[in-house]
């Protein structure tokens, strides 16, 4: 605040001086400033890449890129497949940064407070982590997911998502930037998440 009022005594200080300058006349000759607009610029441009061919490239490059990086997703790093199975849990709970309060301004949190989402709302499903780059790990998945008494939904963490949808004729999820590996500390694959009480429960599994 106090630099602010500094700053606004000086601009103060200064504008007299500028209302009042003195005309000094023209030193050397001037000229009319044109500045197209913007607009006018790209749709010029846009005109020109299109009656040259160079839009319709550029567009169908463009496609590709995204086509090929949703076919072709980049693996994920720090995984192995199991070697040795192994068991550990993650808590869920989160601790309030502020007031959480309901549509009428009540408070249901205050800041501060510990909250586990399992104590209300349960996971009703399973969630199996898999290289779909192995065909031993997508058999032994198949397994599992026609073994399993909750719906189990595959998640590759390599691989090829769209191909394997269209093969199995279901969906296939891709931990996209490892977010959900990195959150359950999954470094072995095949590895399947599932509550356990107020945790979930995290298995890496030999196959």
């Amino acid at each position: 605040m106090r630099r602010w009022l500094i700053s606004a005594a000086l601009l103060a200080a200064l504008l007299p001086s500028v209302v009042v300058a003195d005309d000094l006349g023209v030193v050397g000759p001037t000229y009319e400033i044109v500045e197209r607009d913007l607009l006018e610029l790209i749709t010029s441009k846009l005109k020109q890449m299109e009656q040259s061919g160079e839009l319709a490239k550029y567009q169908e490059d463009y496609k590709n890129k995204v086509v090929s990086s949703i076919e072709h997703p980049r693996p994920l790093t720090g995984f192995k497949a199991t070697e040795t199975a192994g068991t550990h849990y993650y808590d869920p709970s989160i601790v309030t940064a502020k007031d959480i309060v309901d549509a009428t301004g009540n408070v249901l949190y205050r800041r501060g407070t510990r909250v586990n989402p399992l104590d209300y709302v349960g996971w009703n499903t399973y969630l199996l982590f898999v290289d779909g780059r192995d065909e031993k790990q997508l058999a032994f998945s198949k397994k599992i997911v026609a073994t399993s008494d909750r719906p189990v939904k595959i998640v590759l963490v390599a691989g090829e998502p769209l191909a394997l949808m269209r093969k199995w004729k279901s969906t296939v999820y891709y931990d996209q930037g490892g977010k959900l590996i990195k959150r359950f500390s999954i470094t072995q694959v095949p590895a399947i998440v599932r509550q356990e009480g107020k945790r979930l429960r995290i298995d890496e599994l030999r196959y």
